[in-house]
């Protein structure tokens, strides 16, 4: 795969994003190092990536917790941030 050279961050995934911050601030250490090993590799075993099917076909999900996820496509050398959550709000 070729390196992410850009990334696009949804409206959506930059709110959600801040209000489970401010929830929860002890998670902003595991947030920032999984978005960036997901910028630096999208597949690195430890984000347990994953692809979605049905409505969701054509995205991807990996892990920042054993509930958290964050759900994201990828187009040539564009990583799209889309949606972050709880395993029952993004799916």
């Amino acid at each position: 795969m070729k390196r992410i050279r850009n990334v696009d961050v949804e409206r959506v995934f930059t709110r959600k994003a801040k209000k489970l911050l401010i929830k929860n601030p002890s998670l902003e250490d595991k947030y920032k190092e999984t978005v960036s090993m997901l910028v630096e590799d999208p597949f690195h075993f430890s984000l347990k990536t994953h692809p979605l099917h049905g409505k969701l076909k054509g995205r991807y999900a990996c892990s920042i917790t054993d509930d958290l996820r964050i759900v994201f496509k990828l187009t040539s050398n564009t990583l799209h941030l889309l949606d972050i959550g709880t395993h029952d709000e993004v799916y």
